[in-house]
Formats: structure tokens, sequence, C-alpha cells
């Protein structure tokens, strides 16, 4: 059972006190945040009636609890601490261990989770309170399989999805990463860590090491919009996830009304100190204060929702505000990956179709969306300015009951981030008028080359250069010489279909053959020590770093090799750090890549190499048993067996673990192909 500090303090204990009083077999998990978060943060040590982990422990002993222990990611604090009789600390890495050892003990077993607030520490750094480590990570995408076990290892949703030609990976949002780190343990080598330095901040005109930025304020002047009578009270919803500033926003139009010697109302509800859960702030303003009478916005009473995030601007709790005629919704129109997307790789944002949902319940006039997250991100190098962006398009389409003088000394007087704030707001303004000029901003033009290239020729080419980089010209024809026999078979099988297309102009459709282009190739640059070496030597992969950060910085590699990585309790291969100084390796391996495979090669004559060589030939075997038998019917299963190869990804004992559930699904699609009356019989 997970017991907050705060919670533990007014009658978590009495819980505690009367399980132990029963006998009941239970761990109770007291999560020491170092913050009371239900009161606005307050570190708990500066409250006289508060407990410190010492305190806690001292008083489970002597309750009654059998056993008794600290776990913490700083367990060198405690070293030299008189901790009550009995009482062990531990890191944090050992938790699940000793929870698997506590559930064997009967009785009631305490766990003291000592650990701060991850909000409370963004707050903490941002306020100068806390020290910011000047240490990032950051992902090579290349490297990267897209496995998840980075995100199973941290739970953390600054681990987000990476949409790329090769397939989903994974990156790391700079602008809400909590420094964490759990992230890096993750059986993964594409993690880098950059140490020392800094961000590189947008900057109008750019200077040496900045990154020039466009500014709002280029081009015509904006116009003035014209701002809602007050005939009754106005309702707005501030929309959007906990720990990126909904309650600031909330914040700034309550204090702007009050400049303006408005009524004013705001109420904040749920998910205050969650990062990541649903947020929102209630604010109402009347010319006069006795107008007001709630202190909520009342159900289909909204006149305004700032929507800084779709998925919970669609939510029910904020559609119940919503009604066709008054309400306005300003949208950004993309959402922030949820907790789905730590434990389901293949979650998929539902962002437009959130936007579905709140056009059906406002109208299509009634919704003004806009990709605020892309925005802030490209044009401000931050995504935590989404939400004084999304309240400058709101107030330039002229939703907002307040003069911008008022919520420009709102902004000075929170004092915060001032002059980005104001740019932010100015940004969203400029959205709202001309979005068809900020959006040539996000997407610069490209030169584009008209080629006779279709979609499965340019895939079958870029796969093959990639190949040939791997290995060399003849691996890259192999690879060309299968997926072209796999696909004339496929265009033999609708020949006439190909035939009476050809007479309209539409191409076939040749979902084997992409399958396979993307599968075969997935198996075929399977990545060994060589080509690890060779993707974090690309020159590419430097070029973003040195667009990300700027000043003394060095890169740590972070790696498991199977001849120097110890292994844990379950046999498995434990990462370590690696300096700079890997570079010079990581270059001189690049260079022998032609030992793949061969007598020479060290790495291949592992478990896991001779597998990764071995599935090329099975799956080939596969797909040439399927083509002998292909045919309309079976088709459908076709293409399933095609697509095997994604899901076999991550390293080491990761993809071992993803190759035999693949192999399970493998082995069924092959009987089902081989049996299909056997499949439908059981079906």
């Amino acid at each position: 059972a997970n017991l907050g500090d705060g919670t533990y303090f007014h009658s978590g204990m009495l819980a505690i006190r009367q399980s132990i009083a029963a006998g009941v077999n239970i761990t109770y998990k007291i999560l020491y945040n170092d913050a009371v978060a239900m009161t606005g943060g307050q570190k708990v040590g500066e409250r006289p009636e508060g407990h410190s982990v010492v305190q806690i422990a001292q008083s489970m002993r002597a309750e009654g609890a059998v056993k008794t222990v600290v776990v913490t990611d700083e367990p060198e604090k405690y070293e030299g601490v008189a901790l009550a009789e009995g009482v062990t600390v531990h890191h944090r890495d050992e938790l699940d261990a000793i929870q698997r050892e506590l559930r064997e003990i009967k009785g009631a077993t305490i766990i003291i989770y000592d650990q701060t607030c991850a909000t409370e520490k963004r707050r903490r750094r941002k306020r100068g309170t806390l020290v910011d480590p000047s240490k990032r990570v950051v992902i090579n995408e290349l490297v990267c399989e897209g496995c998840g076990d980075c995100g199973e290892k941290s739970n953390c949703l600054s681990v987000e999805p990476l949409e790329t030609p090769l397939g989903r990976k994974r990156q790391i949002n700079q602008s809400s990463c909590n420094k964490d780190y759990s992230c890096v343990k993750g059986f993964c080598p594409s993690f880098v860590t950059v140490e020392g330095g800094q961000l590189k901040k947008k900057a109008k005109g750019g200077s040496a090491g900045v990154q020039a930025s466009p500014s709002p304020h280029d081009g015509p002047t904006l116009p003035q919009p014209p701002l809602p009578a007050l005939i009754r009270p106005w309702g707005i919803v501030v929309a959007g996830v906990g720990g990126t500033g909904v309650i600031t926003i909330g914040q700034l139009l309550g204090m702007a009304a009050h400049i303006e010697g408005k009524g004013i109302v705001t109420q904040d509800a749920a998910g205050l100190a969650q990062k990541g859960g649903a947020t929102w702030s209630h604010i109402l303003i009347a010319d006069n204060q006795s107008d007001i009478a709630t202190t909520r916005v009342a159900l289909a009473s909204a006149d305004l929702i700032i929507g800084c995030d779709p998925i919970v601007a669609a939510g029910k709790e904020t559609l119940l505000r919503m009604v066709e005629g008054r309400t306005h919704v300003a949208l950004n129109a993309q959402g922030t990956p949820t907790a789905a997307f730590v434990h389901n790789g293949a979650w998929q944002n539902p962002s437009v179709a959130c936007a579905r949902v709140i056009a059906g319940a406002v109208g299509e006039a009634g919704l003004g969306s806009f990709n605020a997250d892309a925005m802030a991100t490209k044009l401000m190098g931050d995504s935590l300015f989404i939400n004084p962006m999304v309240l400058g398009y709101a107030w330039q389409m002229g939703w907002v009951p307040l003069g911008e003088e008022a919520l420009m000394r709102a902004m000075e007087l929170n004092g915060v981030a001032v002059e980005q704030n104001k740019t932010a707001f100015a940004w969203g303004r400029r959205a709202a008028h001309d979005w068809p000029g900020v959006e040539k901003l996000l997407t610069p033009a490209q030169v584009i080359q008209i080629t006779r290239r279709s979609g499965l020729d340019e895939l079958i080419a870029t796969r093959a250069d990639f190949l040939v980089g791997y290995q060399n010209a003849a691996y890259a024809e192999r690879y060309k010489a299968f997926v072209q026999k796999v696909r004339a078979k496929e265009q033999s099988l609708y020949a006439s279909v190909g035939a009476s297309a050809a007479a309209t102009g539409v191409a076939v459709a040749t979902p084997i053959s992409e399958a396979v282009a993307k599968g075969l190739f997935k198996l075929m640059a399977y990545k060994d020590e060589y080509e690890v070496a060779r993707l974090h030597t690309d020159a590419a992969f430097h070029a973003k770093i040195a667009g990300m950060f700027e000043g003394d910085y060095k890169l740590n590699y972070h790696l498991a090799p199977p001849l120097l990585a110890k292994k844990n309790d379950k046999g498995e291969l434990q990462k370590q750090r690696f300096g700079p100084a890997m570079l010079i390796g990581f270059r001189l391996l690049a260079r022998l890549k032609g030992l793949r495979g061969g007598a020479l090669d060290v790495f291949g004559r592992s478990e896991e190499r001779r597998t990764e060589r071995a599935l090329i030939g099975e799956y080939q075997a596969s797909i040439d048993e399927v083509l002998q038998s292909l045919s309309p019917d079976n088709h459908a299963t076709a293409v399933e067996i095609a697509r095997i190869p994604e899901q076999i990804k991550g390293y080491g004992h990761v993809k071992e673990r993803h190759l035999k559930a693949a192999r399970a699904h493998w082995t069924a699609l092959m009987a089902a192909f081989r049996n299909p009356q056997a499949d439908k019989r059981a079906a």
C-alpha cells in the first residue's frame, strides 16, 4: 500500500498501527516526497509538525513493524546518520528485490521511499534553490530500436515517441525532463549523456553560439481584437497537463482581472502536483464581484476553453462545460504522450480524434486549433511556452475579456520568464491572425525533386543505400534482389487487377513487398558492435548535438560490452559509462565492419549474434514458402507473416524477450497459412 508523507502524518499512521495490531501481512511504502503537494508544495522539513525519514523509521519501530527499510536515490546522505535499530538503507535500484523480500515476511513491513517530488525539483531548480545538474540525456535515434525498455525502466513521460523513416524510435523531451536519468538504465546503447554546457537558447538575430529565431513582432502590426462584453460572468476553463503551467495561466488571468478592477474567482482542480496528470483551472470574470455566484464554471456554461492539451480538453470533465453557440475553444493541436505509451510502444496519439470530439461539442466555428507544441519548440526552444501561446491565440480571437496591457502587467508581476512568456503570447496572437505565415516558419521550404520512383521504389533504394554503409554494395544487392522477387510475385498475383488499374493510372498496392522491404532490412541491419560504433560516429548525430548544446560539454556513452560488462543476479548484462575517449574506439571498430560474420569476428560468436544471422535466413525461407502458394485468400495472412520482424526489437535480453513472443506469433501464422481450413474450424 502506498502512502504519501502528508497522508502518513494526518491519518496513514493510524492505518499502519491497526495493521500491526491485527497481524496483517502487508508492506506499506511511505513515499517521502519532501513536499506537501496538496497545499502548495511546502518542504516537509519546514513544517514543525512534519516527520523526517529518521523520525518515521523510529516511529515504525516503536509501533512494532517487523522490518523497516529506507530506499533512496541518494543513499550516501545517510552515511553516519543514527537510524533506528535494524533499519537498513538501500539504493532505489534495489527496490524490486526489496519488495519481493518483504512480501515473504509475515506481519507488517515498511519501506520508506525517500525521493524529492519531481515537480518540486523542477520548481526549485527554476527558483535557484536546488542545484540544476549540468547533465542531459540524448538518444541517438539511429541506434535506438524503439523497444521501450527505457520507458519501462524509468516510467517517465519525458521519454516520447519519435516517428522516423525507419520506424518509431524514442526521444527525450528536454523541456519536461526531470534529470532523473533512470531512462539511461534501459538496456540500449543509444543513450548519450551530455555533461557541461547548456541547451542553446533561441535569440532574435542570433549571436555566436546561439541559434537565431524570428520574432513574432516581425511583419505588419497585429490588429487589436474586440473584447467580449461582460453582460454576464465570463467562464474560462484552462485544461492541460500538470507541471506545465496550467495553474499559472489561471493566476495570470486572475491578476489581470484584478488590475482592471473586475470581479474574479479562480479555482484549480485535480492533478496539481501530478506531472502528466490532467489539470484544470476555472476562472470567472465579471464587471462586479457581486455578479459571480459560483466558484467554478458550471456545466454547459464555459465561454472559453483554453485547451493546452487536446486529450485533457476532450475529456469528460472539460466537455461537460462546453455548449455550441456559446463556448469557444483555443486548442493546441498536439497532445502530450500519456502514461499509456510507457507500457504500450504502439500507442497512437489521439490528438486528431480529440479535435473532432471538441468540434462536435462546440461546432466548427467555435474551435480554433493550431500546433502550439511545434511553435513553442521550434520558435522558442521550449515546449513549456505552449500555454501562454494558446492564451495569446484566444486573446487575438477576441475570446478573452481582458486588455493586453493588464495581461502583460500580470506576467511582469509573476516574475518568471517574463520576456519569454510575453513573446509566447505574441506568437499565439500571430498564429491566430496569420497561421499560414507562421506555418511556413515551422516547415522551411524544401527543394522538391521530381522522380519516377514509387513509394516502394524509394523505400527499397533508401534502405539499400543504408546497407551499403552497413556492410557493402554486394550486401545491399542481396537485399534488393530478394525484395524485387517478392514484388514480382505479388504483382503477378494481381495481374488482372494490374491491367485494369494501369488503364486508369492507378498503381497496384503491394503490402507484402513493402512489409518485406522493411522487415528484411531490419533483420539484415542488425545492430552489432560494429554498427553501433558506426552510428555513434555518424556526422549527422554529432551535428544534432552541436545544434542542441553550447559551451564546454563532453559526451558519455552508456554501454554493456559483452566482453567487459558485469551481470546482475538475473544473468543480464549491466551497462557502464564510458567517457569521450570511447569515440576513438568507435571509429576504430566501425572500420572493422568487414570482419562481421567471418572467422575473425570475435563478437559474432555470441549466441545473440548467431541468432541474428540465422533469423535472416529463417525469414527469407518463410517468405519463399509463402510465395509458392500465395493467393487472394491467404494474402492477408502473408502480410502478417511479412511484418513479423517489426516485433523483434531491442538488445540483449530485451531482444530475446521480444523474439520469443514474435516466434510464437510467427509459428501460429505459418500454421494458419499452411492449413487455412484448420484455422477456420478452430475459429
